[in-house]
C-alpha cells in the first residue's frame, strides 16, 4: 500500500493552542489504524512549530482525510498542509 508524507507548518504565533490541543492530537493520532509515524516539527529553540506524519492509505484522499480530521486542523493551527506520496529508502517502519 502507497505511503504518503503529510508535512504541516504551523501559523506564527500557534504554540499555545498547539500545546492546549496537543492531548486530543495524540488520542487522535493513537487511533488511527493508517499511521505509520509522526512528529513535531522543531524550531532552534526546540519548540514546536509543524508536524510530519507518515501515512499508509490506498490513495492521497485518505491522507487528506487524515489531515482534515486532525484536532490540530479544527483548532487552525496549521498555516500550511501538504501531502506527498512518500517512499522508504533507509531504515524502517
Amino acid at each position: 500500500m502507497p505511503l504518503y508524507a503529510i508535512v504541516c507548518k504551523d501559523k506564527p504565533g500557534a504554540l499555545e493552542t498547539r500545546l492546549a490541543v496537543r492531548p486530543k492530537h495524540l488520542e487522535y493520532l493513537a487511533q488511527s489504524t493508517n499511521l505509520k509515524l509522526a512528529g513535531a516539527l522543531l524550531d532552534d529553540a526546540g519548540n514546536p512549530i509543524g508536524s510530519i506524519l507518515v501515512v499508509e492509505a490506498d490513495d492521497v484522499s485518505v491522507a487528506q482525510a487524515q489531515a482534515d480530521n486532525d484536532p490540530y486542523t479544527a483548532a487552525g493551527i496549521f498555516e500550511s498542509v501538504e501531502i506527498n506520496p512518500w517512499r522508504l529508502a533507509v531504515g524502517a517502519l
